[in-house]
């Protein structure tokens, strides 16, 4: 189960996104309150339905005590700054998973 913290962004233009994730990728490294981080950019849906937004971030905590603990590390709070200025677009799910398992055939 756990508590989930999706992220959908689209960086200004003259963003270094590698630059970025590097510096998320070390703070997650850094926090262990993180259980499962991972990210990507989009690479196939119709701009009609992305809206815009390129990239997304996904990070598991064992519970929602422990997401509010990672928002107010000083790492996090440090690199929030410089991820913020990079951000022309975002929006911000957190949510407590629901695991399904899958129809065995």
């Amino acid at each position: 189960m756990g508590f989930k913290h999706l992220v959908i962004v689209r960086f200004k233009e003259d963003t270094v996104v590698e630059q970025i994730m590097k510096g998320l990728e070390k703070l997650v490294s850094e926090v262990d309150l993180v259980k499962t981080f991972a990210w990507g950019e989009d690479l196939e849906s119709p701009e009609m339905l992305t809206q815009g937004f390129t990239h997304a971030i996904s990070m598991t905590f064992d519970k929602k005590q422990d997401y509010t603990a990672f928002q107010t590390h000083p790492n996090h709070v440090e690199f929030s700054a410089s991820f913020s200025a990079a951000i022309e677009k975002i929006v911000v799910l957190c949510f407590s998973s629901v695991q399904v398992k899958p129809a065995i055939a």
